[in-house]
């Protein structure tokens, strides 16, 4: 079968004819319908150097958002329709340790020594035309459009995680979310803030094209540069946010979101930039602002992240592309000329 294959660091991916995976007890073959694009692929082969994070090394299929049909069970599967469409949840822990019996594989107490860390991040991912992953990290997708839904398994789910975290600063009336950086993950953001609150949403991005679409899904909108955050600051009153959600992740960006902060808000870094530190001071800091990240999320809310996509509560902005155009997919997440998510479809049309 045909795959895109990280093959080496600071080596672009490979399109290669590999062997189709067969299910060994506990798994799942799934003919791959949809298999997202992100940035942390291309973080994995185009800025990682060997020895950064061995659990990435190569040779393994690349796409840790997946969704795709019930080909065949292995041994000691059950409960798992045939033929129906599911969703992959990534992360792949221990699962035996508290965190990943909870379904919280993504900070699994043994990670350490894990030689992966999830399906497409170690682990064969989707990015083929059949894929193997554990039962238990399937979650049903019913009639809705799989290949669609693929980009929630990431895009969606690590902003959804993010926010749910935050909305005890988000509660009541009168509140402000600014959500920094307008990519795949950001775009969902503005809509997952829309239904699950009734802030005001201000978003703000360099691209106007990026704006402009989170205008549509009910932000007010800011652009990036010289007086970004006077502008965010104006719109709050003078308060600041109450939340804010950076998907950039870069020293810039994360001094923007401080900056931006009210008292007792609550600041989130979801984005992996890791280009440049941000400098920490107690009297440029409002008074009992909360500073974290945050790295994906549980499977149970992947399953949450679901219901939304199924009430329409949330629509990811896809491009569809081949397996074969696969490689063009992921040039164009280098060049940053993608908005929303490239989405590869290894069967039928695209």
């Amino acid at each position: 079968m045909k795959a895109v294959v990280h093959t080496g660091y600071h080596t672009f991916p490979s399109l290669k004819d590999i062997e189709k995976p067969t299910p060994g007890p506990g798994e799942v073959l799934l003919k791959v319908a949809g298999a997202g694009a992100c940035h942390s692929d291309v973080a994995i082969f185009h800025e990682f150097d060997e020895g950064l994070n061995p659990q990435m090394d190569p040779e393994f299929v690349l796409g840790h958002e997946t969704s795709g049909w019930v080909e065949s069970v292995g041994e000691g599967v059950t409960g798992i329709e045939q033929g129906a469409a599911y969703l992959i949840y990534g992360p792949v822990g221990c699962g035996v340790c508290r965190a990943c019996t909870r379904g919280q594989d993504t900070y699994c107490e043994n990670a350490s020594t894990m030689a992966y860390a999830g399906v497409g991040l170690g682990l064969n991912g989707g990015m083929a035309e059949y894929v193997v992953a554990p039962a238990r990290n399937l979650v049903p997708l019913g009639d809705a459009d799989p290949v669609d839904a693929a980009p929630l398994a990431d895009a969606a789910l690590t902003p959804y995680h993010a926010i749910k975290l935050a909305l005890p600063h988000l509660n009541g009336g009168g509140k402000f979310a600014l959500v920094i950086g307008l990519g795949g993950l950001g775009l969902i953001a503005v809509q997952i803030l829309k239904a699950l609150t009734g802030a005001t949403i201000i978003a703000t991005d360099m691209k106007e094209e990026a704006m402009a679409e989170a205008e549509k899904l009910g932000a007010v909108t800011v652009p990036g540069g010289e007086g970004q955050v006077e502008r965010i600051r104006e719109i709050t009153g003078g308060q600041g946010v109450d939340a804010a959600f950076d998907f950039v992740g870069v020293g810039a960006t994360v001094t923007t979101a401080m900056q931006s902060a009210g008292r007792q808000s609550r600041v989130t870094i979801v984005g992996i930039g890791n280009l440049s530190p941000y400098e920490w001071a107690f009297l440029t800091t409002p008074y009992e602002a909360e500073l974290v990240n945050t790295y994906w999320g549980t499977v149970e809310e992947l399953h949450e992240v679901v219901d939304m996509y199924k009430a329409g509560q949330i629509t990811p902005q896809v491009t569809r592309y081949s397996l074969d155009d696969a490689l063009e997919a992921y040039q164009a997440l280098v060049d940053g000329t993608i908005s929303g998510r490239a989405v590869i479809v290894p069967h039928g049309e695209v």
